[in-house]
Parts: structure tokens; C-alpha cells; sequence
């Protein structure tokens, strides 16, 4: 019987889901996209959720990627969302308007599941960073396979200010450079992050990494970096992944 889990991505500029054949780790339907709302509130954004689930017919556990520092549930930042969502529990608040268990974790996080689970990743062992290039910086980290949460290194002190404000892929458009221009200055980053960490891999993923093949001879670090294989979908795919592999969790707690 095919194992079927609808997984959501909520980004800082379109939310997005689609139900995942988890054992496989591939996207069974169509994705469903929905452009998220400004401003980004929690009344603006939790409709949208809902119209996500009901458009699949969807009954039963969500994973969810959301754009936040999450500790049990609870968003702890909001760089490109609306700061109300600080303090604010995310699972009860799609939960409650989707009538649905909800698994939430941090969005970069649940595509690096996806890539350490079926893509680039899989099999690695060692420290690997995944960093997802887009509005912002994401990272998800990963020591010999498992998830360290939470990292947010696009968020690091870099150039007076933050990594993700200098080398982002929204700066990249913001400055009109070419990707080879931008890659000598996301460069700059990999090597900040290679001194600080001293990885065994670095994945880039988000839409940037599908340039990959224009600014890959700009990268200089003895780091071997590589781009993704999960491409957009990596977000919706983790997500379920993780939902599934909570539910199996609770199963096995109350065996």
C-alpha cells in the first residue's frame, strides 16, 4: 500500500504543498502553490494553510516546512515574515484551522531531510551542511546523518551585517550581478563558514543551486560543494518525510 503524506512548504514568498509517497521520497500529485499573503500574519497565513489541505481532501498528519527558528512547535524568529509570528505557537495554529496533526520544523531543515534522505546526502557520513539559497540564507546540518536543528548560519555576522543581507539570492537580483559576479561574493561566505565549521561536505540547494554550473569555478574552498539533487521539491518532501517518521515515533512509543 502506497504510503502517502502531504507535505507543505511555507516560504517568504509562496506557500506550497503536495502529497509524497514517503517511502520513496517522491511527489505523488501536483504542486499545489498559493503566493503568500502580505502581510505575513498568522490570520493571513493560517487560511492559506487551510486551503492547501483542502484542496488535497487531505486527513491525516502534516509536515510543514515554515521559515522560522522552531522549538516545539513555537516560532522563535521571523526574518521574512511578519515579526507577529514570534512567540507564536505554529503547530497549534495550523492544527487548529486544518483540523489536522501537524509536524512543524524549520524549512531549510526539512529540505536538508530530503536531501540527506534521498538526494546528494543520502549515505554521507561526517559533518554535511546543506545551505538553500533564495529570499534568504537557509542551512540545515547534519552530523554522521543526523539532524542538528535550528542553525540558521544566514544569519551569521558577515560584512557589518548579516551573511544572508550580503549573499543571498534576492541580493543577487537586488544588485543586478551576474551569477559569476555574485559567486565570488557567496565565495566570501563559504569561506567564513568553512573556517567556523570545518565541513566534510557542503550542499547548495534552493533555486540559485539550478545555476550551479555558472558560478561553481568562482568557489575556491577545499570543501567539496555540490548542488542539490531534490531541487524545489525538497521542501514539501522533508516535511512529510519528518511527519511520517514522527508518527512512527509515537507508534513505537505506545507499542
Amino acid at each position: 500500500m502506497q504510503d502517502l503524506v502531504l507535505g507543505i512548504d511555507v516560504g517568504a514568498t509562496g506557500m506550497k504543498g503536495g502529497l509524497v509517497d514517503v517511502e520513496k521520497g517522491e511527489m505523488v500529485s501536483d504542486r499545489f502553490k498559493i503566493l503568500t499573503p502580505s502581510p505575513a500574519t498568522p490570520a493571513n497565513m493560517a487560511p492559506v494553510i487551510a486551503e492547501i489541505v483542502d484542496h488535497f481532501k487531505y486527513k491525516g498528519i502534516i509536515g510543514c516546512g515554515f521559515p522560522s527558528i522552531i522549538k516545539n512547535g513555537v516560532s522563535y524568529s521571523a526574518a521574512n515574515i511578519d515579526k507577529s509570528w514570534i512567540g507564536t505557537n505554529v503547530n497549534k495554529t495550523f492544527s487548529k484551522i486544518t483540523g489536522c496533526e501537524m509536524v512543524i520544523c524549520n524549512d531549510a531543515d526539512v529540505a536538508g531531510m530530503a536531501e540527506m534522505s534521498f538526494g546528494r546526502g543520502k549515505g554521507e557520513d561526517g559533518l554535511v551542511m546543506i545551505i538553500t539559497i533564495g529570499t534568504g540564507l537557509g542551512s540545515a546540518l547534519f552530523m554522521d546523518g543526523q539532524l542538528i536543528p535550528n542553525t540558521e548560519f544566514g544569519h551569521l555576522k558577515f560584512k557589518d551585517s548579516i551573511a544572508e543581507k550580503y549573499c543571498a539570492g534576492s541580493t543577487r537580483k537586488k544588485l543586478g550581478m551576474t551569477y559569476e559576479e555574485w559567486g565570488h561574493r557567496f565565495n566570501e561566505y563559504l569561506i567564513h563558514i568553512e573556517h567556523l565549521f570545518s565541513p566534510d561536505l557542503i550542499i547548495l540547494g534552493g533555486g540559485t543551486s539550478k545555476k550551479f554550473d555558472e558560478y561553481a569555478h568562482t568557489i575556491t574552498i577545499k570543501t567539496p560543494v555540490e548542488p542539490a539533487k531534490m531541487r524545489n521539491n525538497a521542501g514539501i518532501i522533508g516535511a512529510a518525510v519528518l511527519a511520517k517518521k514522527k508518527s512512527l515515533d509515537i507508534v513505537s512509543k505506545l507499542s
